[in-house]
């Protein structure tokens, strides 16, 4: 597999698992797909900033449909779930299907996700979540791990060398008031 489909969630989380997936010859393009993000000025902020680092270092980027509604129905009956709960499966496995199928649909020989560079997601999850989309749209899915190695720290490192803006939450409403 070289050409990968990146599902990124913001610019600092982009900044170092692009690195990575290049450093390993990778042919990487990035998808932002996160209705779970709010309010829509976040949402805004986050994608105004990876927007501005994909501009420096000259990666496609594909915005699929902002749909909060949508992803409010999803997680609806989850909403006092704790953080890295049911609710969080039922999002990331929302993220990483949109991408699996994009993927698909696109001829991307497979995808994988920025997700597993946090400190406070759990890779080993969010990898078993991305084979099982994988076998069930039949693209490829490359687990990572992006957090290994310092990787969350080199991304702190890069968002301020590039200026990126930082937020402080998950992303999801909910994640806010924890």
């Amino acid at each position: 597999m070289r050409r990968v489909l990146l599902h990124v969630c913001c610019g600092p989380c982009a900044t170092h698992s692009i690195e990575d997936l290049r450093n390993e010859s990778y042919d990487v393009t990035l998808f932002f797909s996160n209705s779970n993000i709010q309010p829509e000025e976040e949402y805004n902020k986050r994608l105004d900033s990876l927007k501005t680092y994909v501009n420096r270092i000259k990666i496609t980027l594909i915005i699929d449909n902002y749909n909060p509604d949508e992803w409010f129905e999803l997680v609806k009956g989850y909403e006092t779930s704790p953080e890295g709960g049911a609710r969080c499966q039922i999002c990331i496995r929302t993220r990483l299907e949109k991408t699996a199928k994009y993927a698909k649909f696109h001829r991307f020989e497979g995808f994988t996700t920025t997700l597993t560079i946090s400190p406070h997601k759990d890779f080993q999850l969010i990898n078993e979540l991305g084979v099982k989309l994988a076998k069930e749209y039949n693209v490829q899915f490359l687990p990572k791990n992006f957090k290994k190695m310092d990787g969350f720290q080199k991304s702190i490192t890069m968002s301020i060398e590039y200026q990126l803006y930082r937020q402080n939450y998950c992303g999801c409403r909910f994640s806010m008031q924890k």
